[in-house]
């Protein structure tokens, strides 16, 4: 029997909370605090669902080494628990109403979608190619913002980009340090990442100066867009997140980088996402 708990287990549904409220928030800022209602629900699903399928897309590629990786043993297919046959169903599935719900969007949206896609379906090969992967997958996920903005606007405009400049250098950032975890098995598998290519104390100074400029970015779309005192606030705890971060893990000590450190990093998108939404009814 096919269990639902175990693709949702594969494709991370909890880690949403990196690129869903990004995507809702520029919505938002495209509408000016006041998108539609209907708007918000297709881009939530879009995003939701499109996000399922290529974390599902990113797991069947990886599958031969995760299965190698201890620190993966958790995942349900690696431990037998989805068949390769179903994952890419459910792959098909997630295709499919995403589709769906891109198409009760203005009809810009589904034009772009291809393009939007393409950071998606290259990102899981990335690694077999260059160290600067991370910033593929953070341009996939900054195709959440894109997406909103555009959804509601129907434009590509300034703000729009530097904010998706900011989010994808903000989960680059952090997967390079998360991944810099695996420098040693990476190199044996011939596999790239950024601690691989200027080992895991240049992975760190990369990350933390992409950090500083995505932080300046966040600035820098309030600013673009005359907002409120409160989304510099959402900004700050953003930093602050960030900072702590940065402080409690080193290259030569990862011992804390847990669930709980990865789910943190969440807090970055719901604090600006929240002060930005809010700071409209004020």
């Amino acid at each position: 029997m096919i269990s639902l708990k175990a693709h949702i287990n594969n494709v991370a549904l909890h880690h949403t909370i990196f690129d869903l409220p990004f995507g809702l928030m520029a919505a938002v800022l495209a509408a000016d605090g006041h998108p539609e209602p209907m708007v918000l629900l297709w881009v939530a699903l879009a995003i939701t669902t499109g996000r399922a399928a290529a974390m599902a897309m990113d797991n069947l590629a990886d599958l031969k080494y995760d299965s190698q990786q201890p620190r993966l043993s958790y995942r349900a297919m690696v431990r037998g628990e989805i068949t390769k046959g179903e994952a890419k169903v459910f792959i098909v599935i997630c295709l499919l109403l995403m589709v769906l719900s891109v198409a009760q969007l203005p009809p810009i949206c589904l034009y772009l979608l291809p393009v939007a896609a393409i950071p998606c379906l290259v990102y899981p090969y990335m690694k077999r190619v260059t160290g600067w992967v991370h910033l593929f997958l953070g341009l996939a996920i900054a195709m959440a913002p894109a997406g909103g903005w555009v959804a509601v606007r129907g434009t590509i405009d300034a703000p729009m980009i530097v904010l998706c400049t900011a989010v994808a250098l903000w989960i680059g950032a952090f997967d390079a340090m998360y991944g810099a975890q695996d420098e040693e098995f990476d190199k044996s598998q011939g596999l790239h990442s950024l601690a691989v290519s200027y080992g895991g104390v240049g992975a760190f100074r990369i990350s933390k100066v992409l950090h500083l400029i995505c932080v300046a970015c966040f600035f820098a779309v309030g600013i673009m867009l005359s907002l409120h005192s409160l989304y510099f606030v959402g900004v700050g705890i953003a930093a602050g997140t960030l900072y702590y971060q940065h402080s409690i893990v080193s290259p030569t000590d990862f011992s804390r980088v847990t669930q709980a450190y990865f789910l943190r990093n969440g807090v970055v998108s719901v604090a600006i996402c929240l002060c930005a939404w809010v700071s409209y009814y004020l």
